[in-house]
């Protein structure tokens, strides 16, 4: 028998007294539970992945499964179209969206962050992940040759991969190289 148990106790009684007297949730559940409520545990996507061919939108963003899926971190600044015309089909875009283009090969693997007003997913996606390989950050791919540029919510070494692109003077904090004007035959 247990302590403050007798055998003339009520069943319900004999059972609370068996599992040490509590009749709620474990301590660990509630603090989960807790925690979810407060939105600091996005359950949602938590343990989840994204892993199929992606399709690049113009606007950057990828669409796996029927998913539209922004990269977490990161914006890309408006630059000028280009053209790529030595590749069928032509392809044309801002120079992050051909940049991320070149990049955007064989399967991508996405873990969702969070999901955005207009249903879209932010997550961190990688290319080339695999059991043996880590595979390469798309958007730290993307700050790291300065076509692209990191959010508050960015972690760290977003912001770090920033500063280090500026000062090397790539991407959108370097000079244009490829502008081009015709020249006017009045």
């Amino acid at each position: 028998m247990y302590r403050g148990a007798s055998s003339t106790m009520p069943s319900q009684n004999r059972i609370r007294a068996r599992v040490g007297g509590r009749t709620s949730a474990p301590r660990w559940l509630q603090v989960a539970a807790a925690l979810w409520l407060a939105g600091a545990i996005p359950t949602a996507f938590a343990g989840s992945e994204i892993v199929g061919h992606a399709i690049l939108r113009g606007d950057g963003s990828l669409l796996i499964k029927n998913e539209v899926i922004d990269l977490f971190g990161i914006y890309l600044p408006p630059t000028d179209f280009q053209c790529r015309d030595w590749e069928s089909p032509v392809r044309c875009a801002s120079r992050g969206v051909l940049a991320l283009d070149f990049k955007v090969r064989g399967f991508i693997t996405c873990y969702p962050r969070y999901e955005t007003d207009d249903g879209r997913l932010k997550a961190t996606c990688y290319v080339g992940r695999t059991g043996l390989t880590s595979g390469e950050d798309l958007a730290a791919y993307l700050i790291q040759r300065g076509w692209a540029v990191a959010t508050p919510d960015a972690p760290f070494e977003y912001e770090a991969m920033e500063k280090i692109a500026r000062v090397r003077g790539m991407g959108v904090w370097g000079f244009t190289v490829d502008s081009y004007s015709r020249p006017r035959w009045d």
